[in-house]
């Protein structure tokens, strides 16, 4: 049997590999390069590029390969380039052309009506831009992009005044800029998302299911060092992160909190602003995580709606009288979303701020999200 060329060979020990385990794709993938060591940058670059290939293709790939579990057949299968020409052919079930589970599929449609729903799997069939904000404590776009724009393919973002978009891939995290606290890796919906939080100097702000601060790293700056923002989850290693990168960033009015912490107690119905970015189906992010798609759950899909409830309601009791929460997913179904602040507003007698937000996936921009401002109805003084 002859010998596999270099690439050919760990594209398919990575692929059968990530068949016999359960970690995410991303993490399986840098937990392979890190362990082969002779894969190169742009080794690394080719087969990742592959991969995710292959993963956001692979209905319409097994289809055509008549449903073979045979991983040489579908790198075949999607290296020969034709997948787009059966996007148009009403023979195969259009979902699989969409390359999405049926149930997925027919939950986005009954969010999104027919047209989008389309636009919007389509759009997960290719990569997204990897999209910077800018750290304005430290620097300005302006400045960033002059001295990158004689470097790198970028643009800056329609609607972030914060945001550039590159539009190759490169080591962001071995910038010097980066290492500086310059700018951080967040997709220009996710910046939108953290700016309905409208913080001001000398608040108090609870980032609940905070994650690694990426979203007070966004609103952070514009409380000029004063006040305190509380950083809160439930998992001890994503708020070890966060800690780094408020370092980084020199943010020095925020803080972690702890599950368990004395503290939360007393800053109960205290804060002027909670953001309650919850746990979701992560629907809006396909482009970037294709392999979720396939194990998506409806029974998985149940049991987070129930825990968005519930943390919902936990970070509403940080909320002083006449505080505002922000509600936030990067999902675009209906059901964590408009279905959600539809039980909330009954249940917790709130009412909408403003606009609600929510983006869908393109060509060339940003995720999908949702967010919506609530606060507490007025109480008209009866005479």
């Amino acid at each position: 049997m002859a010998k596999l060329p270099f690439r050919e060979h760990h594209l398919l020990e990575l692929l059968y590999g990530y068949d016999s385990q359960t970690l995410p794709l991303d993490r399986f993938m840098s937990d392979y390069f890190r362990a082969h060591k002779a894969l190169g940058s742009k080794d690394r670059g080719d087969i990742a590029e592959t991969v995710y290939g292959i993963v956001r293709w692979k209905a319409l790939i097994e289809y055509l390969g008549k449903h073979s579990v045979d991983w040489e057949k579908r790198v075949e299968i999607y290296k020969e380039g034709k997948l787009e020409s059966h996007l148009s052919d009403d023979s195969i079930p259009l979902h699989i052309r969409l390359n999405l589970p049926k149930e997925l599929y027919e939950l986005i449609l009954n969010s999104h009506g027919e047209e989008a729903t389309r636009a919007i799997c389509l759009n997960n069939n290719f990569a997204a831009p990897t999209t910077v904000r800018i750290n304005s404590l430290k620097t300005n776009r302006s400045d960033m992009l002059k001295r990158w724009l004689e470097t790198y393919d970028i643009v800056p973002c329609s609607y972030s005044d914060l945001g550039i978009t590159f539009r190759k891939k490169i080591n962001f995290f071995g910038l010097p800029e980066f290492k500086e606290g310059l700018f951080e890796i967040q997709d220009e919906g996710s910046q939108l998302l953290a700016n309905l939080v409208q913080a001001q100097p000398g608040q108090l702000i609870m980032d609940y299911c905070s994650g690694s601060g990426g979203k007070t790293l966004a609103f952070a700056p514009q409380m000029n060092g004063t006040g305190q923002i509380y950083l809160h989850d439930v998992r001890s290693y994503v708020l070890d992160e966060a800690r780094k990168r408020l370092r980084r960033a020199g943010i020095q009015n925020a803080q972690v909190v702890m599950e368990n912490d004395p503290k939360l107690k007393k800053i109960k119905k205290k804060m002027d602003w909670v953001l309650a970015d919850v746990p979701c189906s992560g629907t809006g992010t396909l482009r970037r995580n294709p392999d979720m798609k396939w194990k998506f759950d409806p029974a998985a899909l149940q049991r987070l709606l129930g825990q968005q409830r519930v943390i919902f309601e936990k970070a509403l009791s940080y909320l002083k009288p006449g505080g505002k929460i922000v509600y936030g997913t990067c999902s675009l179904l209906k059901e964590e979303n408009q279905l959600q602040v539809d039980h909330f507003i009954k249940t917790y007698d709130l009412q909408i701020e403003g606009d609600v937000f929510q983006t869908i996936p393109k060509p060339g921009g940003m995720d999908g999200f949702f967010g919506v401002v609530l606060s507490s109805k007025e109480k008209k003084n009866i005479l």
